[in-house]
């Protein structure tokens, strides 16, 4: 297994964190950046006003996606796995 392998493997991981995180991540900034927006429109300054909605909003979300985000990190977990007998000579 060469440098180029392993730098292979560690793009292909770090792009899969990216898919699987950026929907949630998404949504908890759009769903902050619209709490911030009312709060600056009523003049509420309370800080912990975004945390229910946020939670509730990311909550949401993993429910509704947690079946897509599990077959993605199982096909990724099936090509590691078939990267393995090359990895012996």
């Amino acid at each position: 297994m060469s440098i180029g392998d392993v730098s292979g493997i560690m793009a292909s991981a770090i792009f899969q964190i990216l898919i699987l995180a950026g929907p949630i991540l998404i949504i908890a900034l759009v769903v902050g950046l619209v709490i911030a927006i009312l709060q600056a429109t009523t003049s509420i300054q309370e800080q912990t006003l975004t945390f229910v909605p946020k939670i509730a909003a990311i909550m949401l979300a993993l429910a509704l996606l947690a079946g897509w985000m599990f077959a993605t990190l199982g096909e990724y977990t099936k090509d590691l796995f078939s990267l393995i007998p090359g990895m012996a000579g």
